[in-house]
């Protein structure tokens, strides 16, 4: 596969089997007479063959069997052989057959790490002896190549919409600025003109021509000043300052006064609802920073300045690092996804105040991962609603608590298991179908199931998410909307949607013993939610006398650490088994 690659990127160069150039053939020239060689070439690894872009005293190509360049193009670093026919590499390929007997290459690397082939210089006569300095030469003119390379192809240096330096000039300007001025503070300044999703919507109603539009006013702009600082674009709609020095906070409200002034220029050309810009700044140190490092952060920054009131921001180690946190819990939910058996179900009993006895058991997901430990569904399952991960995951939930409602029944318990979906769920056009589906496939009655949603789900694609609710109710599955009072909580929706529970969330519950003003609201919830015919559960509930509370103003069930703590499947038979309903007792059983 790497071979392929690299094969792959050096066809995307378009050199092989093209014509003579000067500019490559006055390095050749040189690299011959420099080394007193009568043999040098510019040789490009092929398949199977060793071709000569540019070459002083051979023909156009040899067989890759047994080439030297092709060694080179093998171990990418720089090759001498005082001798090709004592060399059992080499001994019987073209070369030492046809009179070569001293070979030096050095490796033409691309920036992606690819090796392309080999600067090299040969003799007739064996050269027994080598010099530091002429390896160190010959690196120089593979150097010399691979930047005539990258000016020529498709590793340019230019971008064709600005004729501003691109990021490939922008990484090597950085390691030239590290060679003459080591260690010295610079400032890489972002400049993010307009937000991605804004773009491509301007796009698909403009044309490209917007963005050409959008380019040509900033870098006005941006040229009048901030010059003599060298400008680059890193990004279709991005480009980047290399400041000198350290910017304190007058320089900061220098860089506000230019995104304003950047805001007023993209209005001017007629460009107001693209106006978007935010700016990043990322403070380094010449040497001790690589340039794709050095971007990606002043790229983090100017995404932070997209949600504060300046528009500009510095870039902060910290809040990278919950992003970098963010990215991988995603990239290790991912893999979690596959089988890794990280993901597991634990179940939290619900007891009937009428009855005090337990009558179902929410099913919750938890987190074991490889190297960070027990990460909280409060951290990974936002993650995962926000992206493509949602659908699998909640599936997962789904599949596996209905595999354990099965097993509880054939033990002879009758208990309805609650699963959580999200919005991303309910938006779903098969999720009720899918859900009905995976009923049928483990053989649990659908009055066993209970689906618990939040309000946020109502918020977007209303009419979806109702539809949804409504197959599941029809199928005979029981719904609860869940944390009722957190979202946006109000009795005349409730009678529009197709569920027969609400959840109080915790928050009010856990405030009950020590707040007038909740325990007031929490009795009003319940008596109101009752009147319309919802069956009321309380979360959280962690103490005996605000399991009382409840009971006295009719709540229908509670769930919290003083019922039990969540369980694994089998700890919750053992807890089933042990369980007291509370009635008159000072403590739980």
């Amino acid at each position: 596969m790497v071979e392929a690659d690299r094969l792959r990127a050096l066809r995307d160069l378009n050199l092989l089997d093209t014509s003579p150039c000067e500019s490559f053939d006055r390095i050749t020239r040189m690299a011959s007479l420099l080394f007193s060689a009568p043999i040098s070439a510019i040789s490009l690894t092929d398949e199977n063959r060793q071709w000569f872009k540019s070459r002083v005293g051979c023909g156009p190509e040899i067989p890759r069997y047994k080439a030297p360049c092709a060694e080179v193009t093998r171990i990418a670093d720089v090759l001498v052989v005082p001798d090709l026919t004592k060399d059992c590499r080499f001994e019987g390929g073209y070369l030492a057959d046809n009179g070569i007997r001293f070979y030096a290459g050095a490796p033409l690397t691309t920036r992606d790490g690819f090796t392309l082939g080999s600067m090299c210089v040969l003799d007739t006569k064996p050269r027994m002896s080598a010099k530091v300095e002429d390896a160190a030469a010959l690196k120089d003119l593979a150097a010399m190549v691979m930047a005539q390379i990258e000016l020529q192809h498709s590793l340019g240096r230019i971008d064709p919409a600005s004729g501003l330096p691109n990021r490939n000039q922008f990484a090597e300007d950085v390691e030239d600025m590290a060679l003459d001025y080591p260690h010295e503070e610079r400032v890489a300044v972002l400049f993010d003109l307009v937000d991605p999703a804004r773009l491509a919507q301007a796009m698909r109603v403009l044309g490209p021509r917007c963005l050409d539009e959008l380019i040509h006013n900033a870098l006005k702009a941006l040229k009048q000043r901030l010059s003599p600082a060298a400008l680059y674009q890193v990004g279709a709609s991005q480009f980047v300052a290399i400041l000198a020095g350290h910017h304190d906070e007058s320089d900061h409200g220098l860089l506000v006064a230019q995104f304003e002034h950047l805001k007023r220029e993209a209005a001017a050309a007629g460009l107001a609802a693209m106006a978007g810009v935010a700016i990043g700044i990322a403070t380094f140190r010449l040497g001790e920073m690589d340039p794709a490092e050095l971007l990606r952060s002043a790229h983090a920054a100017a995404q932070d300045a997209r949600q504060s009131e300046t528009g500009v921001s510095r870039y902060c180690p910290a809040t990278n690092a919950v992003h970098e946190r963010n990215f991988e819990l995603i990239a290790g939910l991912r893999e979690a996804l596959t089988g890794a058996e990280q993901l597991t179900l634990v179940y939290q009993p619900t007891v009937n105040l009428r009855s005090g006895e337990c009558d179902g058991a929410e099913a919750l997901l938890r987190w074991r991962h490889p190297v960070l430990g027990d990460i909280s569904p409060a951290e990974f399952v936002p993650l995962a609603e926000q992206t493509e991960l949602a659908k699998p995951l909640t599936a997962l939930v789904v599949d596996t608590a209905l595999k354990q409602s099965a097993a509880w029944h054939r033990e002879g318990l009758q208990l309805r298991v609650s699963v959580n979906v999200s919005a991303a769920n309910l938006e779903e056009e098969t999720f009720a179908s899918g859900v009905i589906a995976a009923l049928r496939r483990h053989g649990v009655l659908p009055s066993r199931l209970k689906v618990e949603f939040t309000e946020s789900a109502l918020i977007t694609q209303r009419a979806l998410v109702l539809k949804n609710l409504g197959k599941l109710r029809d199928a005979g599955i029981s719904c609860a909307i869940d944390d009722f009072g957190t979202g946006y909580s109000s009795f005349s929706y409730l009678q529009d949607i197709p569920a027969d529970t609400i959840k109080i969330d915790k928050s009010f519950i856990q405030r009950i013993e020590h707040s007038s003003r909740d325990r007031s609201l929490v009795t009003n919830i319940i008596k109101m939610a009752s009147e319309l015919g919802f069956r009321v559960v309380a979360e959280g509930v962690e103490t005996r006398k605000v399991y009382d509370f409840l009971r006295e103003t009719q709540c229908s069930a509670v769930q919290g650490y003083l019922i039990s703590r969540p369980l694994p499947a089998d700890d919750l038979m053992g807890w089933l088994a042990a369980w007291q309903p509370l009635g008159s007792q000072t403590s739980a059983a």
